[in-house]
């Protein structure tokens, strides 16, 4: 999860072939912003939507293409979300973590968090 000026807030590390949904039961709870910016991926109405309802957030998702009723998405919002693949970008420039060096999760999760305090720095 990033910050609006696209510097890393949390940080999580899951399983290569596992849905980015598990992720969201981590960080729903902690979410500090009134906003939700993600992609198709977290169109999920239990798991996601209705939480950040119940929240008083907003998500701005966009529907999958099986939706019977889409849902409405502010475009100009969401053309923000550039910032989120920014930082992996700069993250994949460490080639330690483009590369996966590191044989544990562990090590590949501290290696991440070193990474993201220098592109904080910066």
């Amino acid at each position: 999860m990033v910050d609006a000026l696209g510097n890393p807030l949390t940080l999580l590390l899951s399983p290569g072939q596992a849905h980015d949904l598990l992720c969201a039961d981590a960080f729903l709870p902690t979410l500090a912003a009134d906003t939700l910016i993600a992609d198709k991926a977290f169109d999920a109405d239990a798991r996601v939507l209705d939480r950040l309802a119940a929240a008083n957030k907003t998500a701005v998702i966009p529907s999958k293409s099986h939706r019977t009723q889409p849902r409405p998405l502010d475009r100009d919002l969401y053309k923000a979300r550039h910032l989120i693949e920014n930082f992996f970008c700069k993250l994949k420039q460490f080639r330690a973590i483009a590369t996966r060096y590191d044989k544990t999760a562990r090590n590949f999760l501290a290696a991440i968090h070193f990474a993201a305090c220098c592109i904080w720095l910066n």
